[in-house]
């Protein structure tokens, strides 16, 4: 399998001047009308499994008096609980009635108890996908962090660690005071309520049944981070301190995951799809590591560019017939990397770059 080298420089041309390869597109296209249906017999066992554990092991590190033990069952709670959050991303994907109940189910289990109900994420990553939106200034997931001063990294990932009390004081505080106070609330919803990493984005307001959607979660959302702060009377600090250590962690990892998710080269302009997969990252087998840090389908994330609609259990399969079909020089090899230091550390390299 040919891995392209994270070391070495992309072409000269801006991403924006790059053509689309039609090959690839079509390529991609074929197996979109293959593999583009959603098995609830691999999305519901995976979910619930990732759940049962990751909430037994919290309970082992909350309980636990050996300190060994301790650590141990939070480290397994968070790669469990970061596997059954990261189902978020597929929620935002599945078309409308292929899982019956899968976004109900997700909410409770997973959602609301850890403060990241799903209405923060759909409605907002579509717009990343959005041809003449990706790497703008209206895309909600970039930044040109490459092409940013070198303490932006350190900051992207410091912003990471402090979420678990961001959501309680966005949940806990903002959601009560903004229903009574108007001006607040308007806020709250474009400013509060994405799961975004572009400060300049603004969401509006929801409408319909997703408005609908949205006000049931934010409550459940609401109710279980004043649960969680309540639970300090009833309980002592020490559950509370773990659950945010563990949420803490979770967060780092994804956000880690999300800095070499893409290449994050583009200064605005709007790229093909080709440019936008040449722009973002697929961590392929051989290595296992990957698997640990982007699951659910993340570490094929420049194919999920090509294939948005095929779902997480199916990208393996993809890859590898593309890997096959197309040529030696297809620019679709050019996405592939081979693990995330190499990535973190080209990233930090271009940052230090003067401009």
């Amino acid at each position: 399998m040919t891995v392209h080298d994270p070391i070495l420089a992309a072409a000269s041309r801006t991403h924006s001047a790059i053509p689309d390869d039609t090959k690839m597109l079509r390529a991609a296209a074929e197996l979109t009308r293959t593999l583009s249906t959603a098995n609830s017999a691999i999305y519901w066992p995976d979910l619930l499994l990732s759940a049962l554990v990751g909430y037994g092991a919290l309970a082992g590190a909350i309980l636990a008096q050996n300190v060994a033990i301790a650590i141990g069952c939070a480290l397994l709670s968070m790669m469990a609980l970061y596997r059954a959050a990261s189902f978020i991303h597929e929620l935002t994907h599945i078309r409308k009635g292929a899982l019956p109940g899968f976004r109900f189910g997700w909410n409770l289990l997973v959602g609301i108890p850890l403060m990241i109900p799903s209405f923060l994420y759909e409605g907002v990553h579509t717009q990343h996908h959005a041809r003449t939106r990706y790497g703008t200034a209206e895309d909600p997931e970039y930044l040109p962090l490459a092409l940013m001063k070198p303490w932006s990294l350190p900051l992207f990932i410091v912003v990471a660690a402090l979420a678990p009390v961001g959501l309680i004081l966005r949940f806990g505080v903002l959601t009560p005071l903004s229903l009574i106070i108007p001006p607040l609330r308007r806020k709250v919803v474009a400013e509060f309520s994405a799961l975004s990493i572009n400060p300049a984005y603004r969401r509006r307001a929801p409408e319909g049944d997703f408005a609908r959607m949205w006000h049931w979660q934010e409550a459940g959302a609401c109710l279980f981070a004043l649960a969680l702060v309540g639970s300090v009377f009833a309980f002592g600090w020490k559950p509370l301190l773990v659950y945010m250590a563990i949420h803490s962690a979770m967060t780092v990892i994804n956000q880690l995951r999300t800095l070499v998710a893409h290449l994050w080269e583009n200064e605005g302009e709007a790229m093909t799809v080709t440019a936008q997969y040449l722009d973002s990252v697929n961590v392929p087998p051989p290595g296992t590591l990957p698997e640990l840090w982007a699951p659910v389908g993340l570490r094929y994330h420049a194919l999920h560019h090509l294939l948005p609609s095929v779902p997480y259990h199916n990208l393996a399969a993809a890859h590898r017939q593309l890997m096959a079909t197309l040529d030696i020089d297809s620019p679709y090899r050019q996405g592939n990397y081979t693990g995330m230091f190499p990535l973190v550390a080209k990233i930090a390299r271009s940052t230090m770059h003067a401009r």
